[in-house]
């Protein structure tokens, strides 16, 4: 089947990059806004979109690991809800909520996108989740059922379009023995989704995808237990990665616990190398090009 591109507009509602901005797919009835927590704070009682039921999003992050962090709620009245969370939730910064331009949306729709939502979220473990309890979803009607999965599609859409992909399911493949994954990775063939990648440095071996986001290092890859010319950004995420658990030690070496997105090759390199590494250079598909090679041909 033929990809359908989507026409998506956005609405500056004062003119401001950082003011309210209201987000609507053409001929969808969803319709998204978002705004930081200070113009929140200063909104007045002009803005009849955000009194309807909904399903609201407080993106910050997290004062210990520094990750992104979220909570996912629904209320009959997004701005009453929205005002109550300026006082009682101290770590969000921008908040996203969904309404439906038509007026159909219940209270029992919004229960159940709320649940869907937040196990999606758990499931793509990308944010920290400030939501302690799953919430219960309503029972609906299979039309109503199906009515509100399209809106769960639409809601993802839409997040990731205002740059959250906190719905979106990282890549994740069974990582093999050593010989058996490079003998895959031999085998794979180049997408337009994504690029096979490998690193051998110091008798360490990573391997990871080139994807939309960045460098997607595998889990099972290893990295340097030890840091030479690391500089302080690097040491920095390096250390995070530690403290999270994300790189653990093992036989002298620290091996990656979970997929992990880098946002550069070299900021990927740099942290399994133990030293700053050209990314570029570093970085080579099943063929044997860099990534400079392949960028550059």
């Amino acid at each position: 089947m033929a990809i359908i591109g989507k026409n998506v507009k956005i609405h500056l509602k004062d003119g401001s990059a950082t003011g309210f901005r209201v987000v609507e797919i053409v001929n969808y009835t969803i319709q998204a806004i978002a705004c930081s927590r200070l113009r929140l704070s200063q909104e007045q009682d002009d803005f009849t979109q955000i009194r309807k039921p909904g399903i609201y999003f407080l993106f910050g992050q997290g004062e210990l690991t520094n990750k992104q962090k979220a909570y996912i709620g629904e209320a009959e009245n997004i701005r009453m809800r929205l005002r109550d969370h300026l006082t009682n939730r101290d770590f969000w910064n921008e908040a996203i909520f969904f309404i439906s331009k038509d007026e159909h949306l219940t209270k029992a729709h919004v229960k159940y996108l709320e649940s869907r939502l937040i196990q999606m979220a758990r499931n793509a473990g990308r944010y920290e989740l400030e939501n302690v309890n799953q919430s219960q979803g309503a029972v609906l009607p299979v039309a109503d059922k199906d009515s509100m999965e399209e809106f769960l599609g639409l809601i993802k859409l839409l997040l990731g379009v205002m740059g959250h992909l906190l719905l979106d399911e990282p890549q994740h493949l069974t990582v093999p023995s050593r010989s058996l994954l490079e003998s895959t990775l031999a085998n794979m063939n180049e997408s337009a989704d994504n690029r096979p990648l490998s690193m051998l440095v110091a008798g360490l071996s990573a391997y990871a995808l080139q994807t939309d986001e960045g460098i997607l290092v595998r889990k099972g890859s290893q990295a340097a237990l030890n840091t030479g010319s690391l500089s302080p950004g690097y040491k920095k995420l390096r250390d995070s990665l530690i403290t999270t658990e994300v790189l653990k030690p093992e036989d002298g070496k620290y091996i990656f616990s979970e997929d992990t997105i880098f946002r550069s090759p070299s900021a990927a390199a740099a942290i399994i190398a133990g030293y700053n590494s050209n990314g570029l250079q570093s970085w080579r598909d099943p063929a044997g090009r860099t990534l400079s090679e392949i960028e550059n041909s």
